[in-house]
């Protein structure tokens, strides 16, 4: 059975840079539905209500509904029918990788399956990401990876700066593959890490801070070295430690 837990109040609720307010009404709407879908309000197969009671729900014009729920449709949530009304479409067809459904996910409540999905395909990428840039890295990047590890390692930092740096040191590693595809996955690694950090953050515990500043020191020596084969243990050493946190402090809250 899936737990859940929904964001809490505080640091670690917001210690994840990813994290984006809707700015106007085209958004409001967007993100209401689109957490509201991935989060069960309308499940699977269920028909949207009508675009009378939308509009009126929301304040907006027809204009900025129908653009909304395109945006939901171009994302693979819902499909739109003539005399049917708009229809939400079985979780297969939605757009995982999108930066938004993923942030829906991360709104609606996270589930310890949610976790484990996202650290999944982490394994399947990152470690050969890092054991890329231990061959194609340039010196350039080498330093940037060095200086996100050193603020990482700032004693005292908020929850918030830990998390940036976090989520610079895995897009540095992305980029130095010198891989376009892993570039782009970069999403998934940052909503992954905002989802951790949202649940337990590494600088609430004086163990854990030192664990996860180490296990990257370990991934950003190997790479500068280049040594592939280190850097891929490394990797995945990090990620399935941050898993085994997050898990942690899921099974200790309710659920």
């Amino acid at each position: 059975m899936t737990r859940t837990i929904d964001d809490r109040d505080g640091a670690g609720a917001s210690a994840g840079p990813a994290r984006r307010k809707p700015h106007n009404f085209h958004a409001h709407v967007m993100y209401t539905l689109g957490t509201a879908i991935v989060g069960g309000v309308y499940q699977e197969g269920q028909i949207l209500p009508g675009d009378a009671e939308l509009i009126e729900q929301f304040g907006v014009s027809r204009t900025v509904l129908r653009e909304a729920l395109k945006t939901l449709a171009a994302k693979g949530l819902v499909e739109a029918r003539a005399r049917v009304g708009t229809r939400v479409l079985p979780r297969a067809r939605w757009n995982m990788f999108d930066s938004d459904v993923l942030l829906w996910h991360l709104d609606s409540g996270i589930s310890v399956d949610f976790i484990a999905s996202l650290a999944e395909v982490r394994m399947a990428v990152e470690p050969d990401a890092a054991a890329l840039a231990a061959s194609r890295r340039t010196e350039a990047q080498a330093q940037e990876l060095t200086e996100w590890l050193e603020r990482m390692a700032r004693k005292g930092q908020s929850a918030e700066d830990f998390a940036r740096a976090d989520v610079g040191f895995h897009r540095v590693v992305a980029q130095a593959s010198g891989n376009p595809f892993m570039v782009s996955l970069s999403s998934v690694v940052e909503i992954a890490l905002t989802a951790s950090f949202t649940i337990s953050s590494p600088v609430e515990g004086g163990a854990a801070f030192d664990k996860a500043v180490r296990l990257h020191r370990n991934i950003a020596e190997a790479i500068v070295a280049g040594d592939a084969e280190l850097a891929r243990v490394a990797m995945r050493q990090a990620i399935q430690s941050g898993v085994d946190r997050a898990t942690t402090a899921l099974g200790t809250t309710k659920g």
